[in-house]
């Protein structure tokens, strides 16, 4: 089945383009092959999907690009129909134009649409590391060296390696040392968003500041990875609220989480292996009424799923240190 990617509601940015108001998210969660994802992202083009959020650490770029050249060969897209989102990783903030040339080049996709600063600091890790793994290497927060990598980006738009800025995993005292200092706004802030941590304090600063919120974990990610699940996590799509709202519209709890996301002003990202058609579908089909959004602004309940503990910095306490709870950036140089 097909969804008509012309009937798909667009977001217009806050520069006057626009892009879909749901993507298809490509990180596997440790769990999922590159060919899988891949797999995936060509029968979601298929089905009318549009637009692709992808990463460099996501170790499949190469693999989605093949599916995007042979979509651009058989004539199903041409290039400017797609929207592709990609991301700088962590270890290569000192070298932004590198590493998006190597997506481009993976991708095959000429340009990048939205290019992201997947989390704003430099602190990596290896792939399928386990909690508790930390480098030692790692730093808090800087606004000095996050404006080094953001200029860097600035630059890539003048070159037209890049359309938009994307900025991402910040919070709010992260943005205030920084709001004033871009000389191109970024149009979207890629954060956590779902039914049980909906975080609407950065929500509200987001739209007050005319930057898209961009939802990834839309549906409380059941499958995201062993190192991110502890015992006190709450399985939103198993909420009685959330899956009486579910059976009224004879769907699954999965497409009323979406469907939220989009009314309430957040473009949702979600990776499905199965389900990518019927996720597509509810941006189009009956919406939710004002009672059932009001049902579900109840559910919050700070379930941060992305705790991040794997970017901890020598001399950081815990995960709680990367979100600034108290309202300050933790251990940062140059606030």
């Amino acid at each position: 089945m097909m969804i008509d990617p012309n009937k798909i509601p667009q977001v217009t940015l806050n520069n006057g383009d626009t892009m879909p108001c749901i993507g298809m998210g490509t990180f596997g969660s440790d769990r999922v092959s590159p060919e899988e994802v891949s797999g995936a992202v060509a029968g979601a083009i298929r089905a009318g999907y549009r637009m692709f959020d992808c990463a460099a650490c996501y170790g499949n770029e190469k693999e989605i690009g093949k599916v995007f050249k042979e979509a651009f060969d058989e004539g199903i897209v041409e290039r400017k129909d797609l929207y592709i989102m990609t991301k700088v990783w962590n270890d290569m903030h000192r070298d932004v134009e590198k590493s998006c040339r190597q997506s481009i080049e993976d991708l095959q996709c000429d340009y990048i649409d939205m290019f992201f600063i997947h989390w704003p600091f430099p602190n990596y890790h290896a792939p399928f590391c386990d909690v508790d793994s930390r480098n030692p290497e790692s730093k808090p927060f800087s606004v000095a060296e996050f404006m080094d990598t953001y200029r860097q980006c600035e630059e890539l738009v003048d070159k037209g390696l890049i359309r938009h800025i994307g900025i991402s995993n910040m919070t709010i005292p992260k943005l205030e040392a920084v709001i004033d200092k871009f000389r191109i706004k970024p149009t979207a802030c890629e954060s956590e968003f779902h039914p049980c941590f909906q975080q609407q304090e950065i929500f509200d600063y987001l739209v007050a500041h005319d930057i898209q919120p961009v939802g990834y974990m839309p549906l409380g990610s059941p499958r995201r990875p062993e190192r991110d699940i502890v015992p006190e996590d709450v399985a939103d799509m198993e909420m009685p609220q959330l899956r009486e709202i579910a059976k009224a519209h004879g769907v699954h709890p999965a497409i009323i989480c979406l469907k939220w996301a989009h009314q309430r002003g957040v473009i949702p990202i979600p990776f499905s292996v199965h389900n990518y058609t019927a996720n597509l579908e509810a941006m189009v089909t009956e919406p939710l009424t004002e009672e059932e959004m009001k049902t579900i602004a109840t559910l919050e309940r700070n379930n941060r799923l992305v705790k991040g503990q794997v970017f901890l910095w020598p001399g950081a306490k815990d995960w709680h240190d990367l979100w600034d709870e108290e309202g300050v950036i933790v251990d940062c140089p140059d606030a």
